[in-house]
């Protein structure tokens, strides 16, 4: 079965889209600023040697022509290989300095240290991850990128509890939910190999009770990001729609400055809320970059 022509009927310049699915993602890293400047990340990529192209839409995110995790701006904690629309999510959310954040779903620490660079390292991030096996990376990444506004934590992010915490609310939420990763092939080409309906459907439940508590956990005016690494609507339009309805929230419009196409809003007979195509979709075609989705909510509007 040829999973990604299911997407034909909602992808523009489908044969454009299955062309770059077939090529290797560009290597890309992210300027760590707790650390460290942009302009000082590539002056130092200058002095090794290693050839550089910025991003438009944001200046701290680079494409290199070496292994992200061989440079020295990456031994210093300078950066942080990181895929170009990985780095989508916090930049809208846009959190601010001295708020407390809920990064739910945080191993590795990619999103986790770019929350707490973008909040100049004060305030909170609590970067939570339900995998016990994944809390080593995620608390390697935190050290050593120079992250102190962070606190690890282990919990189902499905039930995620405050009680050990001197607070009611987060300030705002990040879920970057597990998915069945279908955006992510141009990376890991076997990605879909064991790819069924039936696993979208599963994961679509753990998203839907996830995106639930991270809204619930939000403070009223505060907001929550909602991101997969997928282009099933299933486990994108499908859970915002869920939310929409089961929690006080609507979704909110941002723009990070990349090429997107708005959420769908009908699938295989679904339909979903209007406002869904507040969404923004993000195709390997229109960026050169592996594929994601990402929503914007306001709670308690």
């Amino acid at each position: 079965m040829d999973v990604l022509e299911r997407y034909e009927p909602i992808i523009d310049d489908f044969e454009a889209f299955r062309a770059v699915c077939e090529r290797p993602l560009p290597s890309v890293v992210r300027v760590n600023t707790i650390k460290a400047t942009p302009e000082r990340v590539r002056r130092a990529f200058d002095e090794a040697g290693v050839e550089w192209e910025g991003r438009e839409w944001n200046d701290a995110v680079l494409e290199i022509d070496a292994s992200p995790g061989t440079t020295w701006p990456s031994f210093h904690g300078w950066s942080h290989g990181q895929e170009e629309v990985s780095a989508i999510p916090p930049v809208a959310l846009d959190p601010d300095p001295g708020q407390r954040v809920l990064d739910a779903c945080a191993a590795p620490g990619g999103k986790t240290t770019q929350l707490a660079a973008l909040m100049d390292d004060e305030g909170l991030v609590v970067a939570n991850d339900n995998n016990l096996g994944r809390l080593s990376a995620l608390r390697f990444n935190t050290e050593r990128l120079g992250v102190t506004a962070a606190a690890v934590t282990n919990q189902d992010a499905r039930n995620f509890s405050l009680k050990e915490f001197p607070f009611e609310t987060f300030d705002a939420a990040l879920v970057d939910a597990p998915c069945s990763c279908e955006g992510t092939i141009r990376k890991n080409p076997t990605t879909l190999d064991d790819w069924s309906e039936g696993h979208v459907r599963s994961v679509a439940g753990v998203q839907k009770g996830i995106l639930r508590r991270a809204i619930q956990a939000t403070r009223e005016g505060g907001e929550v990001v909602y991101a997969t690494c997928t282009f099933a609507p299933e486990e994108n339009e499908a859970v915002v729609d869920h939310v929409l309805d089961a929690e006080d929230c609507r979704l909110v419009e941002f723009d990070v400055g990349l090429d997107s196409a708005p959420g769908v809003t009908e699938w295989n007979g679904e339909e979903y809320d209007e406002s869904v195509r507040k969404a923004r979709r993000y195709y390997p075609h229109h960026n050169d970059t592996g594929g994601f989705f990402c929503a914007k909510l306001e709670v308690g509007a």
